[in-house]
């Protein structure tokens, strides 16, 4: 690839984001339109930011490195991504929505009546945004190396400049446009290029680079345990990502924040089509990418090898634009996410206090992304979404749906689900990948279930501590109301 295409496109699209946050900044004059948006966001503009967050690295890049690896086996990433999505409709959208809380803390608290559960639960929802930044600049670092060049670590401090520049101008309400931009462009970005390649292979056959497919005995096939196991902490992870559940607070109600979840699953079924396509081609037409360390990277080489040309250096300019939006609409969620929490809790809830918080919430996964090496991109994710379904995803489902939750319960719960999953993440890295035992390697099938346990058995314990204002609460979570009037 021509490294002035990789220049030319991740600099183009960094300045249509500064440019959209920028435009938000000269609407964003209040606490509420940083941190929510002041709750005006419409269905179609907030599923199209979700969509633009949700969509990361795992998702551009590492799906189909995944199919290109192993095959079938990777088809539980985006069916486990979407199928999520359904998990926060049917339970979580709308009730967290009537919670008027501005961060997940602020519903912990609320809902338990304890800053000792704030500031747990706080802790986690910086452990796991950080732990997702990080995929994300190492996604950048791949990009940046592949494309242009250039080191790797240019890639990952330009992504954390331009998020901190986008956040710190203008919060969430600037964000939200940010990120239904880059939705669009990351799918307009994908589709494009793959219907030229099928077009291509269709007209003229089998390119040169076409060779013998992936042995499919590469890599052992995942047992029933591995996929189970996948699905547990894809399912249940989805429910506590805090960059995902800071935007139903930002919709105008919970008839609003249901119709988001449904826009958002038409939007995930239909942009998953697209990396399952270009992992499918590559087992086929580039096999020799999996066998050089280089599948992670195949979504950004293959319109060059297949199609060629000055049309190939188009199309390979659009999908480098579209991994940088991921890479940056991700980031940029998660950091608003995190100011918020570090904003409220540390700094006095403030718009300067915000902006502070959104730096420090960038910059330390940076240090963390520089001092480490990338696996598998949609790999790594997996893992964090298997610590998060241990820990915020009981807490929020047991406070929406269980009256006999207490702090105690809630606390014992979070950090039986963090020591577990953490350790068995620390476990796995230091056994290194052949030789991590399944149940290490996939532990969201049992540390899941150990984190509700502890926690109903706690609760149980602790009666007394269940909140006095709990039929008040459970009723304004569970009571539906009337939308606004300029609802559409």
């Amino acid at each position: 690839m021509n490294p002035v295409v990789g220049v030319a496109a991740f600099v183009a699209v960094s300045l249509a984001t500064a440019v959209i946050g920028f435009y938000g900044l000269r609407i964003s004059r209040t606490t509420g339109d940083f941190y929510v948006a002041s709750r005006t966001v419409r269905p179609w503009w907030n599923a199209s930011a979700i969509g633009g967050e949700y969509l990361s690295a795992a998702s551009f890049l590492g799906v189909a490195g995944l199919i290109l690896l192993s095959g079938t086996d990777a088809l539980w990433f985006p069916v486990g991504y979407t199928a999520g999505y359904l998990m926060l409709l049917l339970f979580v959208a709308a009730p967290l929505r009537r919670s008027g809380a501005y961060t997940i803390p602020d519903f912990t608290e609320a809902r338990l009546d304890s800053r000792a559960v704030r500031r747990v639960t706080s802790f986690v929802v910086v452990v796991v945004g950080w732990l997702y930044i990080v995929p994300q600049l190492h996604g950048a670092a791949l990009a940046i190396r592949i494309t242009t060049g250039l080191p790797a670590w240019v890639g990952q401090a330009a992504v954390v400049a331009v998020v901190c520049v986008t956040v710190v101008s203008g919060g969430m309400r600037s964000i939200t446009f940010v990120q239904a931009f880059q939705y669009w462009l990351k799918l307009t970005a994908l589709a494009v290029p793959a219907l030229f390649i099928l077009f291509s292979l269709a007209g003229a056959g089998a390119p040169a680079a076409a060779g013998a497919a992936v042995n499919p005995t590469a890599l052992a096939p995942a047992g029933p345990y591995q996929n189970i196991s996948l699905l547990v902490a894809l399912l249940f992870g989805t429910l506590g990502l805090p960059h995902v559940l800071v935007r139903f607070y930002t919709n105008p109600d919970g008839q609003s924040a249901r119709r988001t979840t449904l826009i958002v699953l038409g939007l995930l079924s239909v942009f998953y089509l697209f990396p399952t396509a270009y992992g499918l081609i590559g087992r086929v037409f580039a096999p020799g990418l999996a066998k050089s360390g280089q599948a992670d990277a195949l979504v950004l080489l293959l319109p060059g090898r297949l199609v060629g040309g000055p049309a190939g250096d188009m199309l390979s300019a659009l999908v480098v634009a579209g991994a940088f939006a991921a890479f940056l609409s991700t980031t940029s969620g998660l950091v608003v996410s995190l100011a918020g929490v570090i904003s409220q809790d540390v700094l006095g809830g403030s718009v300067r206090g915000f902006r502070l918080a959104a730096v420090i919430s960038a910059v330390v996964p940076l240090g963390i992304a520089s001092m480490t090496d990338s696996t598998a991109l949609a790999g790594s994710v997996g893992l964090v979404f298997a610590f998060t379904a241990s820990t915020i995803c009981p807490v929020l489902l047991l406070g929406i749906w269980w009256r006999g939750l207490t702090d105690a319960g809630a606390i014992a719960g979070m950090l039986t689900g963090a020591v577990l999953c953490g350790g068995s993440m620390l476990a796995g890295a230091v056994l290194g990948g052949a030789g991590t035992p399944p149940w290490l390697a996939q532990p969201a099938a049992w540390t899941v279930p150990a984190a509700f346990a502890v926690m109903v058995a706690v609760s149980r314990a602790t009666r007394g501590r269940v909140p006095r204002t709990i039929t008040r609460l459970m009723t304004r979570l569970h009571t539906p109301e009337r939308p606004l009037a300029t609802e559409r």
